[in-house]
């Protein structure tokens, strides 16, 4: 049986709550990721910053704000202000096909991969995307 560490991505980026809302949206945009585990020092999971939440944390286009007075104000907002908390971990050996389902049946695109408090990993939809292609180009006959 498949376990949620099969799939996962263990090489995570992260950051601390002190971080700012800039350091998170630069970080989204270079390594073009939609979801961020925060965490402590230690590598304790604390919470998550997603893409959804950077932009309900941004002044509005309609606002006429310039993309340098976004990033003044970005760099003045901690992690901690907007980062989500109560968030759905699951551990490593969880089989994949219940992740599979909490992400389906919850909606959320992500599920922060956390055992003894400490974040391991992180599974996302896009790792399910991946799995399905795999799968389907496993099941297609070869040509002979």
């Amino acid at each position: 049986m498949l376990k949620v560490t099969d799939l996962m991505t263990a090489e995570v980026f992260t950051l601390g709550a002190e971080d700012t809302l800039q350091s998170a949206r630069q970080l989204m945009l270079l390594q073009r990721i939609r979801h961020v585990p925060i965490v402590e020092a230690s590598g304790d999971f604390i919470g998550l910053l997603t893409h959804r939440d950077l932009l309900s944390a941004t002044i509005s286009k309609l606002a006429e704000v310039d993309p340098e007075t976004q990033e003044e104000i970005d760099s003045g907002i901690p992690i901690k202000e907007i980062m989500r908390t109560d968030v759905v971990v699951v551990g490593s050996n969880l089989p994949l096909r219940d992740a599979a389902s909490i992400l389906l049946n919850h909606k959320y695109g992500c599920l922060p991969v956390v055992d003894a408090g400490r974040l391991v990993g992180i599974i996302t939809e896009a790792d399910f995307l991946k799995l399905t292609i795999s799968l389907m180009d496993a099941l297609e006959p070869s040509d002979m």
